[in-house]
């Protein structure tokens, strides 16, 4: 996952997402349909604020539109990444022991482009058309390793770099791969490692908007 980080005093507009979309389409992408993630924080629901228990101050918990029976959390302070069946979210309704603290989706379009998968994503709050950011997702179908893979996929985001750099946009596209072993994650490229990476390029994406403000 690549995130765009804009340019100091500029900010990411629906024209830029517009461009990045006309990118794709430069390398002959054809359109698969829609795709959605979404993204929550979660904080306890502390009641007694001077109790002192051994538990996660908070986590983020991501369902995928493509996997509507997964749900994702990862604990980032413990470098943890769980995989659990969607119904864990009527059952933390029901203990009301963390509560919901800001929720972003991840919306866009899925390209074909060969062997190539891409993702054109806006990241928008729940309640809201607002565009806070914008990501693009690219993946290698015919293999699930992520070493053996490795070089393909940096000979293809150099190209991409290369096709968006000719727009002339008050940004660029930035690259953090998390570090998948600190989550316990194997060679082989699982849901997981996607939940992982969307944890890590949102991180980014906040950290590059402090920065610049």
């Amino acid at each position: 996952i690549l995130h765009w980080q804009p340019n100091q005093g500029t900010v990411v507009n629906s024209q830029v997402l517009n461009e990045i979309s006309q990118c794709v389409e430069t390398l002959n992408g054809v359109k698969e349909g829609r795709c959605k993630a979404s993204l929550t924080f979660y904080r306890p629901n502390l009641r007694d604020q001077s109790v002192t228990i051994d538990f996660p101050r908070d986590f983020l918990g991501i369902s995928m539109l493509e996997l509507p029976n997964k749900y994702f959390f990862i604990i980032r302070g413990q470098k943890i990444v769980l995989e659990a069946d969607s119904s864990i979210l009527l059952i933390m309704e029901k203990l009301q022991s963390y509560k919901s603290k800001v929720a972003l989706n991840f919306e866009g379009v899925l390209y074909k482009l060969g062997d190539f998968q891409i993702r054109v994503i806006k990241v928008v709050p729940n309640q809201a058309e607002s565009l806070r950011g914008i990501m693009v997702e690219i993946e290698y179908l015919p293999i699930s390793s992520i070493e053996k893979s490795k070089q393909i996929m940096e000979e293809f985001i150099d190209i991409w770099k290369e096709i968006v750099a000719k727009k002339s946009l008050a940004g660029q596209f930035m690259h953090a791969e998390p570090n998948y072993a600190e989550y316990g994650l194997g060679d082989n490229y699982t849901s997981q490692h996607t939940a992982v990476q969307y944890a890590a390029a949102l991180a980014q994406l906040i950290q590059s908007a402090q920065v610049r403000n």
